[in-house]
């Protein structure tokens, strides 16, 4: 799990899909190219990820400051519509008319001169995950207010404050859903010169019905949580950010940060019901982007997983994706935590999986409860020296300690494996993702029988243009 460089030869084929700026398409039926649309299918699936990282001729800092472009694929009869469209933030319209980068973002700096880049703010650019509420869908950037978008157009309506009385809304894009309240948990991190981890809870609806602030010792990264029983559980990473070359327009927040392994891992741990800190402690340093989930053992403990980096090199890595190819390796795996919130200590820490893999996640009816299977995007055996982006798909059996990975082909790329529980049979499972054909340079949705990732999907679809590999999705049922 080191994280090293290697010099540059012929891009790998994945960054065809990142090439250019994909073009968005109206609702579509989807051909099917081969198999059939289960029956028990019959929903949406939303995908968020950046559609545009060049613009003006110049590309962007880092992936994470790409357009956000939301694909929203729908299932029902036997078939599937689709339709691709990017978020109208302000950052982007006005972008847009100038055909130039003129916002500040997570890796790029604001345009301007030294005096016009003092204190500019920074663009949402929309881009990281999406919460599908009752009436409108929201498209989540680590930053600023959600973007609340139509369900079935993804026409965009605006900002949306939740009804919070913070102003601005800072929104995470990992809000957490209790399967048996329907209430949904979420933090922002406020910058200042005091930063402040800020606690959400909103009913079904979205609205912020109690929140609180929290001081932290620095200004650090904080991109997931974990929602556990009674209990939210927060990893801050031993990352330091230096705000004033941010505040100056001399560095991005990704140029500011620096990595600290002396610090140690801090976690937090709060009551879910009145959000107060339970617990603060220091532990070993690592790194991680993603919890997969998480539960409360017979003794009291806290059980979870999370896909975990020894350094701050995935940060590096996912900055070169943006060129089309990558030289830094970062490899992450599989991991789980036992820690004890009363005495405030990591009890136990083991590594699952040999794999490099990411987006860890489970069915969203164990969320916070005892589970079985983690599904995964996972690299190839040898995709980190060659460069490549996740390759293939997988399920780790917590039971049997055991990864089963679907069979792709080298040219193919899949995106985060979205969970669905069959509408007709509840012990029955699918697993949805949007596939990049490097080969044929096309984009497909995929249908796979979650008990059998190993053999073929059980229906490909066609996409009528290509869709970029991006970040985070989520299930409507209907």
């Amino acid at each position: 799990m080191t994280t090293t460089s290697r010099p540059s030869t012929t891009k790998p084929l994945w960054g065809q899909a990142l090439a250019k700026p994909a073009p968005e398409f109206p609702q579509t039926q989807l051909p099917i190219l081969s198999g059939a649309i289960p029956a028990g299918l019959a929903g949406t699936l939303y995908r968020n990820g950046p559609g545009r990282l060049e613009r003006g001729g110049k590309r962007v800092g880092h992936w994470f400051d790409g357009d956000g472009a939301i694909l929203a694929v729908k299932f029902a009869d036997g078939a599937a519509s689709g339709v691709y469209r990017y978020v109208q933030t302000k950052k982007y319209q006005e972008e847009s008319q100038v055909d130039r980068w003129l916002y500040g973002n997570y890796g790029m700096r604001p345009s301007g001169n030294l005096w016009e880049r003092w204190g500019k703010s920074f663009g949402s650019a929309a881009n990281t995950s999406v919460l599908a509420l009752p009436d409108r869908l929201l498209a989540l950037w680590e930053g600023a207010e959600p973007h609340a978008l139509d369900l079935d157009t993804l026409a965009t309506i605006g900002t949306d404050n939740l009804g919070s009385d913070l102003t601005p809304l800072v929104y995470s894009a990992h809000p957490k859903v209790d399967p048996i309240s329907g209430y949904i948990y979420n933090f922002g991190i406020s910058i200042g010169a005091q930063p402040k981890l800020n606690l959400y809870v909103s009913d079904r609806s979205g609205k912020v019905i109690k929140s609180t602030q929290t001081k932290l010792p620095r200004l650090t990264i904080v991109h997931d949580f974990l929602m556990v029983g009674k209990y939210l559980v927060f990893c801050l990473p031993p990352i330091e950010i230096q705000p004033l070359p941010i505040l100056f327009g001399l560095a991005s927040y990704s140029e500011s940060m620096r990595w600290k392994p002396e610090l140690g891992t801090q976690i937090m741990v709060f009551d879910r019901e009145d959000l107060s800190l339970v617990n603060n402690f220091t532990t070993e340093p690592w790194y991680q982007w993603h919890f997969g989930n998480g539960f409360v053992d017979a003794d009291g403990n806290i059980v979870c997983d999370l896909v975990r980096y020894r350094d701050f090199g995935t940060n590096e890595f996912l900055r070169e994706v943006a060129s089309g190819t990558t030289q830094t390796e970062a490899i992450g795996a599989l991991w789980q935590l036992v820690i004890d919130p009363t005495a405030g200590k990591l009890t136990s820490s083991e590594q699952l999986s040999d794999r490099s893999c990411e987006f860890p996640l489970v069915e969203s009816s164990q969320v916070g409860q005892e589970w079985r299977y983690t599904y995964l995007a996972v690299h190839k055996p040898d995709a980190v020296l060659s460069r490549e982006l996740v390759g293939t798909i997988g399920r780790f059996d917590r039971q049997t300690n055991t990864l089963t990975t679907a069979d792709l082909a080298s040219h193919l790329y899949p995106t985060e494996p979205i969970h669905v529980v069959d509408k007709f049979d509840a012990n029955r499972g699918w697993i949805v993702t949007v596939v990049y054909d490097g080969k044929n340079h096309q984009s497909e949705v995929w249908i796979c029988d979650c008990d059998r990732l190993d053999e073929s999907p059980v229906c490909r679809l066609g996409l009528p243009s290509v869709v970029p590999m991006g970040f985070h999705g989520t299930w409507k049922g209907n």
